[in-house]
């Protein structure tokens, strides 16, 4: 492919827009919802008497509840199409937060997590399908990059409320505004949201979009190894980054969410311009091997960090934040062209899947390793992640999809 035919951009459809417009603002629903108890650690942990190990855990509920869901899900869009899982999805998430402002029981609590969390799975696998349904190859980085926002942007919101809410109004109220979100999103999507067009079925005796992808070749194995393996700074960051910053560099709790909001911000600009290099580079593993090489690079300076002056560590927790985010877009880009349209969600749903297993592992084990080891020896261990992702991640792209 020539530079010039790599700018040559194929046109998109409003409706392409508006459809990723929704996608993008049902996920950041869901993403409310699974972040909130991360950001009640530190009153869980302060003034509730949780240690950061328990207090991990129950943060920890609602990933494990998608990782149960996200390949049911996945089956569920290849089969039924994206609109009806995205909204039904949704509704269940609100009712489990509905459930959760109604118990003082952290066991209770924990319960109303996870089945939510097991419902707010559904956004993740269909609305993956419904950019590459919509999008052409040559824009699709630049759209997954843009859905892949949805994530962080749900983090930032979820860190700019729930400590506040937490604090001053308790902690069933600054569960409350996921049922609000994700109730007014059920409705949005039920309404409005429209099932891309299915592609036709090709003239072969065995479509090749029909063979398992997982049979054929080692590339989606190698794709999900190396995703779960950079979940881990990516949840190491989202989790312990507020705490770390009250407790080792003495910020109060409305400035420091203040910036886990505005590095969680900038790491999704961050996920579109990379996004964009992949299109325009006419690869996604390419972009995706830097990732992982900046990604252990920035934990050891994470590591570092509490040597360095003052306003420095907060600068390093914002590049490391952006940096840790950056692979998403490009993982999932990749899997769901590698896959195929009849592969896609159940692809996209094991992707999930395996992020969220590692993600689940993050708030338990990172948060004992905390305990035992101080926060720089424990960032220094989280860096050797993604170093093992380098050498897994493929040398050449494969995609299927058109």
């Amino acid at each position: 492919m020539t530079q010039a035919s790599r700018l040559d951009k194929t046109a998109v459809s409003p409706k392409a827009w508006t459809m990723l417009g929704i996608g993008v603002a049902a996920q950041a629903a869901g993403t409310v919802f699974v972040s909130t108890p991360a950001f009640l650690i530190p009153l869980l942990h302060s003034e509730h008497g949780l240690s950061l190990t328990q207090a991990g855990t129950l943060a920890a509920a609602p990933t494990f509840g998608m990782v149960l869901t996200l390949v049911a899900w996945g089956a569920m869009a290849d089969r039924f199409g994206e609109k009806w899982v995205i909204s039904i999805g949704l509704a269940l998430t609100a009712i489990a937060a509905l459930a959760a402002t109604t118990t003082d029981n952290y066991a209770l609590l924990g319960i109303a997590f996870l089945l939510g969390g097991m419902a707010a799975a559904s956004t993740n696998a269909a609305s993956g399908r419904v950019v590459v349904g919509w999008f052409p190859k040559d824009r699709r980085g630049l759209a997954m990059g843009i859905r892949q926002m949805s994530q962080p942007l749900g983090v930032t919101i979820a860190s700019l409320t729930i400590p506040t809410l937490a604090a001053n109004v308790g902690i069933g109220w600054a569960v409350g505004l996921s049922v609000a979100l994700n109730g007014v999103l059920a409705l949005i999507c039920a309404a409005a949201l429209v099932n891309p067009p299915r592609p036709a079925a090709r003239p072969t005796d065995v479509p090749v979009e029909t063979v398992n992808p997982y049979r054929s070749n080692w590339f989606l194995w190698r794709i999900h190894v190396v995703s779960a393996l950079l979940v881990f700074p990516q949840f190491t960051l989202s989790t312990f980054g507020l705490v770390w910053l009250i407790s080792e560099q003495g910020w109060d709790a409305a400035p420091a969410g203040l910036l886990i909001g505005i590095s969680q911000f900038v790491g999704a600009l961050g996920r579109i311009v990379v996004g964009v290099w992949s299109d325009r580079a006419g690869s996604r593993v390419g972009p995706l091997r830097l990732v992982a090489v900046s990604a252990s690079a920035v934990m050891l300076a994470m590591a570092a960090a509490d040597a360095a002056p003052w306003g420095v560590p907060a600068l390093i927790l914002l590049l490391a934040t952006t940096i840790s985010v950056a692979d998403n877009g490009l993982a999932f880009t990749s899997v769901a062209e590698a896959a195929g349209p009849k592969w896609q969600g159940k692809a996209l749903g094991a992707q999930n899947t395996g992020q969220f297993i590692a993600a689940s592992a993050v708030g338990p084990v990172v948060g004992a390793l905390i305990g035992a080891v101080g926060y720089p020896l424990a960032f220094a261990i989280v860096a050797a992640f993604p170093a093992a992702a380098i050498p897994l991640v493929p040398s050449r792209d494969r995609d299927i999809s058109v």
